[in-house]
């Protein structure tokens, strides 16, 4: 959620920034100033009366001490009089921050100064790439059908427990599955990242505070009963660890790594995106989250991409680092860069890791501060990167180390699994 003060203070660049987001803030800001005005009058008037009321209320002492009791009790008439008028304002006041909140969470983060302008996935800029292209042989397919071939996936056995994007591991591909959350977290930790095992279902007030509520309510599994959500992703529960709490700032930056299982309704998806591993309605992934100061974040950024690129190279996937525009973002973040792997026997880049900076937008409805020397108190900045998403990292190796004689395994990964080659 956006500073509102930010906003009343920088109206302009605020709607010219939202622009690039392709998002159209001129009304709503209007109405954002327009219910802050009627806030700041309603506050005044509560706090004039309030001042009144104490006023009043010590001079009624004082006049009964001085025997004038038809003057104290036209005071004390007065003081519930005024009582009653405090309440009043009060229930305006509160329907007014209730209004004013309401619009502030329907705002999107400000993207940054270096977000390319653009609105789709076509306008997202290339910042490097690296890795080998590889030459498959002439029967090469798709993982699919190396899924099928090697019995390591069942897609349709999936589809009988509980329907489409839901596939079943079996034999070495569980074990990859299990070799790769494993490889991503032991590598996270040696970058000084404290593995934690959060739950799997959260709260509003925690699907709220990371921006999943209100703007992605369609895309979540939710248990009505006991108004509960499934995490999309492990950055939902373990930034929310720090919800209305106040650092030290010397205890920053705070490094968090999980693994989760992930749950999301995908609405909408259909055609080759969904085909196999390409998209799924749970998966599993490696969180990485940093809870930083303001002046550190971007400087944190770079080395969070940093270190997802070493992934991807240790295993031997041909890569790509895309600046994301601002009409490819999310709605929370002020700075996104996309890794993509290529999958040779699709011929296509497969999206498996997002790393972003929230800024204090996260913090904002979170709570989430710190203290410094001075004593003050103020907004974190959250960044947040997948370390990785383990589905199209697992097409990509099957695709792309596929051989005559089976599918080699790259060597980073070969203490993980046991074996160096499926066959």
């Amino acid at each position: 959620m956006l500073i509102l003060k930010y906003i009343t203070d920088h109206t302009e660049e605020v709607i010219a920034r939202l622009g690039k987001k392709n998002f159209n803030g001129k009304d709503i800001i209007a109405q954002v100033l327009d219910l802050d005005a009627q806030r700041k009058s309603t506050q005044v008037k509560v706090d004039t009366a309030s001042a009144e009321l104490n006023n009043i209320s010590k001079e009624v002492g004082i006049l009964f001490k001085q025997g004038k009791t038809a003057e104290a009790d036209q005071a004390k008439a007065k003081t519930a009089e005024l009582k009653e008028t405090i309440k009043t304002l009060g229930d305006q006041l509160s329907e007014i921050e209730t209004s004013l909140n309401n619009l502030l969470v329907q705002i999107p983060n400000l993207p940054h100064e270096s977000v390319p302008a653009g609105k789709h996935a076509e306008d997202n800029v290339l910042e490097r790439e690296g890795g080998e292209m590889p030459t498959l042989h002439s029967e090469a397919v798709p993982h699919w059908d190396l899924a099928k071939k090697y019995d390591l996936i069942d897609f349709e056995l999936g589809v009988k427990i509980s329907g489409a994007g839901f596939p079943v591991y079996k034999g070495k591909g569980a074990r990859l599955q299990r070799a790769l959350i494993n490889f991503f977290l032991d590598n996270a930790q040696a970058a000084g990242y404290l593995e934690v095992q959060p739950p799997y279902v959260v709260n509003a007030a925690s699907g709220y505070g990371t921006g999943q509520l209100p703007d992605k309510e369609g895309q979540m599994y939710h248990c009505q009963l006991d108004d509960l959500y499934l995490i999309p992703t492990a950055e939902v529960p373990v930034t929310n660890i720090y919800r209305d709490v106040i650092l030290n700032e010397n205890e920053l930056p705070i490094k968090n790594t999980a693994y989760s299982a992930c749950f999301r309704r995908e609405a909408g998806s259909y055609g080759k995106d969904v085909r196999g591993l390409n998209r799924l309605h749970q998966f599993d992934k490696v969180e990485i989250v940093q809870i930083q100061h303001p002046d550190k974040s971007y400087d944190t950024l770079t080395e969070m991409v940093n270190y997802v690129q070493s992934l991807v190279e240790k295993l031997e996937l041909p890569w790509r680092i895309l600046r994301l525009c601002g009409g490819d973002m999310s709605f929370t973040s002020a700075l996104t860069f996309d890794f993509e792997v290529y999958s040779a026997a699709q011929e296509r880049w497969l999206e498996v890791s997002s790393v972003s900076n929230f800024e204090s937008y996260q913090a904002n409805r979170l709570k989430c501060r710190f203290k410094g020397a001075d004593k003050k108190t103020t907004l974190c900045h959250t960044l947040n990167g997948s370390a990785m998403a383990l589905p199209r990292i697992v097409a990509a190796l099957l695709e792309n180390n596929q051989t005559p004689e089976g599918i080699r395994i790259p060597k980073a990964l070969v203490p993980y699994t046991g074996f160096d080659m499926i066959k």
